[in-house]
């Protein structure tokens, strides 16, 4: 797995980096040996940031795709960012540039064009203008002070892999423009430092996305000159995964809210639930199951299954993937989970408050079976830990569910449980039944709702004669008091 670090990470760097787990730990459970490589592409200076190697490291360390060999773990065939394999490149690209596969090219994008505009030609990209330059010719460029750069020499014909995921592939080469292995300032391009990195550090598979299929033709070329060259040993095997896409079924871009991996983590899916609903994208384990665990996908994983059709992505299938796996944990594994997020929300303090734990830990079995999400968690429970001079009820909820008529229930209700001898969720139940559904009428939905806004602030919440259990005969009559 090879990002780029512009940016904030994409879901669809995610399935990529999944399979290419799922395929190498695959091929080390079935005994043919599997790495899984991460290695940085900072090549871009002006768009590579820390920032985003940063979120990089973090998206895969809590989606537990551990990485075998590459940045910060180390490995035989390292440095892991390319930004420090510099040395290596201008290595090679010296070799090739001794060699008949490269040429030195003087043209400028403006002459480029406009030889194709008055050639007519459809093909874009560069027209070969410098292959056999003369030696006056040459030394005329040299003359202008012009720096060349280095293009790679496609051959005649056609060039054809089979691929992991859509089969025999083919590319006719005059359709494949000689492409620059450097900018004129000797800087490497991706053209160079993707096959070199592949080629030195002895990659055997290489698994990405559909955007990058134009760009195996040149470099399978490039590999059987670095071969001829002394600079590889393979050409690895490639596999093209479908595109994500989005809404109006269009690619997912950057720019779309559900592309950004990490928000996913923030909103409180479970690493687990992202990686499911991940996979689903062009791949299943079975045509009847949805939900599996990243071990069962491990065992099961045959890159020949994957689809070559576009994926799309549906965000509320997400969710519900999400949901299966929270459903699956014990509630003291989600009250674990759940904890950065409340500490974040000031719903408890870091650290926890002996009190609190305990309150927590009878509160979250009410709201386990509930929440979709880690995060809502906060706004479930943050009515039972709140001071009762910051605590507020939803405006909304209070409009619909806090009238006049919605008033005199609540008023009911605090006359019924005032009178109890015991507080409980039992006694707290046969009271608010008998008072309002039974004396005054009203259906359990009509009766229930503006006591549970009244006591919880929303109209969402833990099952209400728990709830008041737990936060206590004083606050629960104070906050039925304080709705009227």
């Amino acid at each position: 797995m090879a990002p780029s670090p512009t940016g904030s990470p994409h879901v669809g760097l995610v399935r990529t980096a999944l399979f290419n787990y799922a395929f190498a730990k695959h091929a080390e459970l079935t005994g043919r040996g599997g790495t899984f490589v991460l290695r940085i592409e900072d090549t871009d200076k002006e768009r590579s940031t820390e920032e985003s190697y940063t979120a990089i490291l973090e998206l895969f360390r809590w989606l537990g795709l551990t990485w075998d060999e590459g940045v910060e773990v180390g490995g035989s065939y390292g440095p892991y960012r390319q930004s420090e394999r510099g040395d290596l490149y201008r290595d090679v690209l010296g070799k090739l540039r001794e060699s008949s596969y490269t040429y030195d090219c003087y043209c400028r994008n403006d002459e480029v064009e406009a030889r194709r505009k008055e050639s007519g030609s459809k093909v874009m990209g560069y027209d070969g203008f410098c292959r056999e330059l003369s030696p006056e010719q040459r030394d005329a460029f040299v003359a202008e002070g012009r720096e060349p750069l280095v293009r790679f020499r496609m051959p005649d014909g056609s060039i054809t892999w089979d691929d992991l995921v859509r089969g025999e592939v083919t590319f006719e080469t005059q359709f494949v423009p000689d492409f620059a292995l450097c900018r004129a300032n000797g800087d490497p391009l991706y053209t160079l430092t993707a096959p070199v990195d592949d080629a030195t550090m002895r990659i055997t598979h290489v698994l990405r996305g559909e955007d990058l299929l134009s760009s195996t033709p040149r470099q399978i070329a490039l590999f059987e000159a670095m071969r001829a060259i002394g600079v590889a040993e393979a050409t690895p095997l490639y596999g093209h995964l479908p595109y994500v896409m989005g809404e109006g079924n269009k690619k997912l871009s950057k720019r779309d809210p559900q592309a950004h991996a990490l928000a996913y983590r923030d909103q409180g899916f479970l690493p687990e639930g992202l990686l499911n609903y991940v996979a689903l994208l062009g791949w299943a384990i079975a045509a009847d199951r949805d939900v599996f665990t990243l071990e069962e996908m491990v065992e099961a994983f045959d890159i020949a299954d994957v689809n070559a059709n576009p994926a799309r992505f549906d965000l509320k299938k997400a969710e519900a993937i999400n949901t299966a796996h929270l459903r699956m944990l014990p509630v003291e594994e989600i009250t674990h989970r759940a904890l950065p997020f409340l500490k974040a929300a000031g719903v408890v303090g870091d650290p926890v408050r002996d009190a609190d734990a305990q309150l927590l830990e009878l509160a979250m079995p009410l709201v386990a079976e509930r929440v979709n999400k880690l995060a809502e968690v906060a706004d479930m429970l943050g009515f039972l830990f709140v001071d009762e001079a910051d605590f507020t009820r939803d405006e909304a909820d209070v409009a619909k569910l806090l009238d006049e008529t919605g008033r005199g229930v609540v008023k009911a209700a605090h006359d019924a449980v005032a009178a109890l001898d015991t507080w409980s969720t039992q006694a707290i139940q046969d009271a608010l039944q008998a008072t309002l559904v039974d004396e005054m009428g009203l259906k359990p939905r009509v009766a229930y709702g503006p006591v549970r806004v009244a006591v919880t602030g929303r109209r969402v919440s833990p099952p209400l004669f728990e709830s008041m259990e737990l936060l206590g005969r004083e606050r629960s009559l104070a906050r039925l008091a304080s709705a009227l």
